[in-house]
């Protein structure tokens, strides 16, 4: 293997040695099946060409100061990737199969999990895809699993640095009683309008707002929201919004360390009383933005040059879960040995 910069890897598609791949056929999964392949070979037909019948996600696994290698919540991992097959009825792939899975793809490819103090980690990408032909609109008879395993450096090149959002508020990425809270393909799709557009005026990512009355803060591109005022962690409450597992933990951090915790409503004008304000996800952690661009309104929300106090202590402390440095009360990690 050429040696890698570990450090200067960015995210995307970083060729590793193994994937690991499981049939569901005849109302059945199979046997995990250890492939070096990068290719899957499908019918024409297959529902998820025609139909948009994929789920996906993601999760990274780390290699701690005391060298030993953990995943960071698998299972809620397995179980978010369960809600959205029975979102799009798709076979369900059990929680047990999905985690031995992720361990499996973990150790198949140890040498690519980045080193300790590199910035870096090895990212995993778990889908599910509905390979059984259909022409009416119909779910398939037969699914693929897989998981394939890339190292990679930070979601946004600024890494743990401010970043600029644009409100997108005429797109849409999802609808209130739609697909919005299932990690499914076409959520991602329909994202990329708004998404490039704001890259090309010079934004990281969009402000997604509730699709019936665009009053209300969605989603910060594929990423949760929060905003922190008053000693308080807010986060939007919403029917559409995928709900983050990194969002999630941070949560449980800021109880645990003396925040109060509100998932509820936020309206785009309530941005201006807010101290510090961040997208969070499994691929960019946390990403403070100091810049929120209403671009039908010509108004722009501004903060600081650097990530907040709050922000930081909570970048730290999920950091220091996940690598080993800070105890891990609530037993997140899986260790793979």
């Amino acid at each position: 293997m050429e040696n890698i910069e570990w450090g200067s890897l960015g995210f995307g598609y970083f060729k590793t040695d193994y994937n690991v791949r499981c049939y569901y056929r005849d109302g059945k999964w199979g046997e995990l099946e250890v492939s070096s392949s990068e290719e899957v070979t499908m019918h024409m037909a297959a529902t998820v060409l025609h139909y948009g019948q994929a789920a996906f996600e993601g999760m990274k696994a780390f290699r701690g100061q005391d060298g030993r290698i953990r995943m960071f919540r698998p299972y809620e991992n397995a179980k978010r990737m369960i809600s959205s097959a029975k979102g799009v009825l798709m076979a369900e792939p059990p929680e047990e199969l999905f985690v031995e899975a992720c361990k499996k793809v973990v150790k198949l490819n140890e040498k690519f999990i980045p080193p300790y103090g590199t910035g870096a980690s090895l990212y995993l990408r778990p889908v599910l895809i509905g390979t059984g032909a259909q022409v009416g609109v119909h779910p398939a008879k037969e699914y693929l699993f897989m998981v394939f395993a890339c190292p990679v450096g930070p979601y946004f090149k600024e890494g743990f640095k401010p970043v600029k959002f644009q409100v997108a508020r005429d797109y849409d990425r999802a609808a209130p009683f739609g697909t919005g809270k299932y990690k499914v393909g076409g959520n991602y799709a329909a994202s990329l309008a708004s998404g490039e557009r704001a890259a090309k005026e010079g934004y990281s990512n969009c402000i997604y707002l509730d699709a019936a009355t665009h009053t209300y803060i969605d989603e910060a591109g594929a990423a949760n929201f929060f905003g922190i005022k008053n000693n308080t962690y807010c986060t939007p409450e919403s029917t559409s919004i995928l709900p983050s597992i990194t969002n999630m933990s941070l949560c449980q951090i800021a109880e645990d360390l003396g925040l109060k915790v509100e998932r509820r409503k936020i309206a785009v004008e309530e941005l201006d009383t807010f101290e510090e304000v961040a997208a969070c996800g499994t691929a960019a952690v946390i990403s403070p933005i100091n810049e929120i661009a209403d671009r039908v309104n010509n108004k722009v929300y501004k903060w600081g040059a650097e990530a907040g106090p709050v922000c930081t202590k909570l970048y730290q402390t999920l950091k220091g879960i996940q690598e080993g440095l800070i105890e891990d009360k609530h037993n997140w990690n899986v260790f793979i040995d």
